[in-house]
């Protein structure tokens, strides 16, 4: 069997053996349909209120969306300035790990009441959690640079701004790509726990609905819906960083 038809044969023999464990488990637990509904049950949902689905997922899709491309520039940025400047570094550095320390979840109540219940507030929230992974993995790149280079670099007359641009960030880019993996995995969670808190509208907002009615397989199709997303996401941004990065070694 050839690379390429693995590639497509792989995911769908992971997803059908999920499905094969879910509906196990749910028949050997005996679980009833409003604690464990089984795969079957949520497909029914999936196919019935496809259109109620698709509203909300739209919502949680721009809310993460736009979180990853606010964090993605300002954890670029902030890298860059970081890196570029010493004594910037002295003062931000130590701010940045603090901030860290404080959970981003418990600031979600903060920002609804700041921001409201729209979509501002949980795209804040998405965008502080996809900040530090960009920010952090761009800035372990940017001072890895082999010595060597910089070295050859400043000896050719390469002013600061030059090697930044022309060796710093290249060789950096492998490591961005990494954080941009990590940021992306875990975007659609500062989405889902900003709707959680305070929202008229996401998948968020919608399992919360059904969690109070008690309408189980619909929180499990919502959850269904935030996956195919999260994996999505994740697959077509490791592509693009494997067409922006040609030159990364990779082990096969």
């Amino acid at each position: 069997m050839s690379e390429a038809t693995l590639r497509f044969v792989r995911p769908m023999a992971i997803f059908a053996g999920l499905l094969v464990f879910w509906q196990g488990v749910q028949w050997v637990s005996q679980a009833p349909a409003y604690i464990l509904p089984g795969p079957v049950a949520v497909g029914e949902v999936l196919f019935t209120r496809w259109s109620q689905l698709a509203n909300h997922a739209w919502v949680t899709f721009a809310e993460i969306l736009m979180g990853l491309t606010l964090g993605l520039t300002l954890g670029t940025m902030s890298a860059l300035v970081i890196a570029s400047f010493r004594t910037m570094r002295r003062w931000l550095l130590p701010v940045l790990v603090v901030s860290q320390a404080i959970p981003v979840f418990a600031l979600a109540p903060i920002l609804v009441v700041w921001l409201g219940y729209g979509m501002a507030s949980k795209v804040v929230m998405a965008t502080l959690i996809i900040y530090f992974p960009v920010t952090s993995a761009f800035f372990d790149g940017l001072r890895r640079t082999e010595p060597g280079w910089l070295d050859l670099a400043r000896t050719m007359g390469g002013g600061r701004a030059r090697v930044l641009w022309h060796m710093r960030v290249p060789a950096a880019l492998p490591a961005l790509g990494s954080g941009l993996r990590v940021a992306t995995a875990v975007a659609p969670i500062g989405a889902v726990v900003g709707e959680w808190v305070g929202s008229s509208a996401g998948l968020g907002y919608l399992m919360l609905q059904a969690n109070a009615r008690m309408q189980v397989d619909i929180m499990f199709a919502a959850l269904f819906v935030l996956a195919v997303f999260a994996v999505t996401l994740y697959f077509a941004v490791d592509q693009l960083v494997r067409r922006a990065v040609p030159w990364q070694a990779e082990e096969r």
